[in-house]
């Protein structure tokens, strides 16, 4: 027998439980895998709390990496020994071995851990789509990101970077403050000290950006709009703060007829060839140097109601792991 974190109901931190499960054999094209790391996201939260709606009782979590055990009928890419990771569904990462499809895998590098792995696949893979396919951002452009202290943030303040962009982050105090400019973020605003919409001004003479990327949601989301250049892209993917109200479209109209993208992940990497092209260019990135994620927090499994109230309470810096 082996643990996992289950739920039997949507709420708190308090509803997640520690069982026993019998992950079983893998069925025909699954494997079962024993997992040496485990990401944690914001996107758990939503599960657990019921805003992205699954059956109950379920699993938490859509990201880690390890060693398959087992692979089942017609999975010839991967063998017992494969080291691998993933992000993506179905939900059930925190557990210590679980059985899942073979397509969401794919062997990572002998050169990056375990533990890099689960930190950086999900949210590397989010800032490969987002810079590189929601809007291609190009060298010489300024840009808006909010939470760039965040793991997704700092790998995006260096992923910009290597591409020559002058990334503008926000942040809500000085230590966050530092941290992304030790991480390539050219202009850093601390939110709870000046507004970021006439900051954003200033540094760009008034003109505000092509693109905005917002995973902060409600409390952001009005003045993000207010940052951006005629004709240029709202790219809102994640609601930390809270879901975005509802708008007419006629504020996208009257600032300059600008475009809004609601992007997930899981629709960028649903085609297996799209899955491994990015997962290439973010392997490359990081066998380069350029990108070097930082493992903020740890935290056993067992702990993991401490590390949703920490996720929630915006205390975590970078990327944070579950150990099971």
């Amino acid at each position: 027998m082996t643990t996992c974190i289950q739920i039997n109901q949507n709420g708190g931190p308090q509803v997640m439980e520690l069982v026993e499960h019998d992950p079983g054999q893998p069925a025909a094209g699954e494997v079962r895998l024993r997992q040496h790391a485990i990401g944690l996201n914001y996107i758990d939260v939503y599960f657990r709390t019921g805003l992205y709606p699954q059956p109950l009782p379920g699993g938490l979590g859509l990201e880690g990496a390890g060693e398959v055990e087992a692979v089942g009928e017609g999975v010839d890419f991967l063998k017992p020994g494969d080291r691998v990771a993933y992000a993506g569904g179905p939900t059930g990462a925190y557990a210590q071995v679980r059985v899942m499809p073979a397509a969401h895998l794919v062997r990572i590098p002998d050169s990056l851990s375990f533990e890099t792995a689960a930190a950086v696949m999900l949210k590397g893979l989010t800032v490969q789509y987002l810079l590189r396919r929601t809007y291609r951002v190009q060298a010489g452009q300024s840009i808006l990101f909010h939470a760039v202290a965040g793991g997704v943030g700092l790998l995006a303040c260096q992923w910009a970077k290597a591409l020559g962009v002058r990334m503008i982050g926000t942040v809500g105090d000085a230590h966050k403050a530092e941290l992304a400019k030790a991480h390539g973020c050219t202009e850093v605003i601390n939110y709870n000290e000046e507004s970021f919409v006439q900051k954003v001004r200033e540094l760009t003479g008034e003109e505000g950006v092509p693109v905005v990327y917002d995973s902060v949601g409600k409390s952001t989301f009005e003045d993000s709009l207010d940052c951006l250049a005629p004709l240029g892209m709202m790219v809102s993917f994640g609601n930390a703060s809270g879901a975005v109200p509802e708008f007419a479209l006629s504020e996208l109209t009257k600032r300059g007829s600008l475009f809004i993208t609601r992007p997930r992940l899981f629709d960028y990497v649903a085609k297996r060839a799209d899955l491994e092209a990015m997962c290439n260019e973010l392997f490359a990135m990081l066998e380069a140097g350029k990108l070097q994620p930082l493992i903020g927090q740890r935290y056993a499994l067992a702990d993991v109601a401490e590390a949703h109230k920490d996720l929630e309470a915006r205390k975590l810096t970078g990327s944070a792991i579950l150990l099971p």
